[in-house]
């Protein structure tokens, strides 16, 4: 049987020491099967960018285990986790974190580069995640040259181009329109049903309805880990403007 290809194991994460200390999670366990779709919600303060940072192998528990596609990260210094990351997570971020002066193209390249792979295969590789996102035609467009909904498309591709075990998203439409929202929350949708395995924070009762399953965090707890039937379409919100 394949091995999850999340598992934290009673996880906590503490900041500094004493009276002082901050205890950023509280004993998290989460396991996330190939092909889930996984919305991690909290209000600020909640511990969801602590674990996001644990998920990505940012930052490693103060005390528990986290198992990445059966690797036991704890175990891995700093290089072994440069290479894990690189090889196992595609990350999308709010800020899309695009390099400027660069074309799209060489945007989604990079991590193949950092990977060692050859250019004719870098590029044969990048060119098809571009396709993948509807970006066919603007693979020589730098950043500045696109729109917001653009550039996000981008970094979708260039986290998916390493065909990554996991995809890592940290509000990936915090700073989009209704519209590009929509565009970004479709490709994550097709993603799912292709078999990708997403772990996505969100703070939008919108965006988690495309989820399989949601996860809420109160204190660095878990509170709520339910399974649902996600929306097919835009959000209810761009979906009641176009009606108008």
């Amino acid at each position: 049987m394949a091995a999850p290809v999340l598992d934290v194991r009673a996880a906590t994460k503490r900041y500094g020491e004493g009276d002082m200390a901050v205890h950023a999670l509280r004993g998290v366990s989460l396991r996330v099967e190939r092909g889930d779709y996984v919305m991690i919600m909290g209000a600020s303060g909640s511990g969801k960018s602590t674990l996001m940072n644990i998920l990505g192998c940012l930052d490693i528990p103060t005390e528990g285990r986290y198992l990445l596609d059966g690797t036991d990260v704890g175990s891995l210094e700093e290089r072994q986790l440069s290479v894990l990351r690189n090889r196992k997570i595609g990350f999308i971020f709010q800020s899309f974190n695009l390099i400027p002066r660069m074309s799209a193209l060489a945007n989604v390249e990079l991590p193949l580069a950092y990977g060692g792979v050859k250019p004719a295969e870098r590029r044969r590789r990048a060119l098809a995640a571009l396709d993948q996102v509807g970006l066919a035609e603007r693979v020589g467009h730098e950043p500045n040259e696109l729109s917001g909904g653009q550039q996000q498309r981008v970094a979708v591709a260039r986290a998916l181009v390493t065909a990554p075990a996991l995809l890592l998203a940290d509000e990936p439409t915090g700073n989009l329109d209704s519209r590009s929202t929509a565009d970004v929350l479709g490709i994550l949708d097709r993603l799912s049903m292709s078999g990708r395995t997403i772990a996505l924070i969100t703070h939008e009762d919108e965006v988690a309805a495309h989820a399989k399953r949601v996860v809420r965090l109160v204190d660095g707890q878990i509170i709520e880990d339910r399974r649902q039937a996600p929306v097919d379409g835009p959000p209810p919100r761009l979906a009641a403007a176009e009606a108008r």
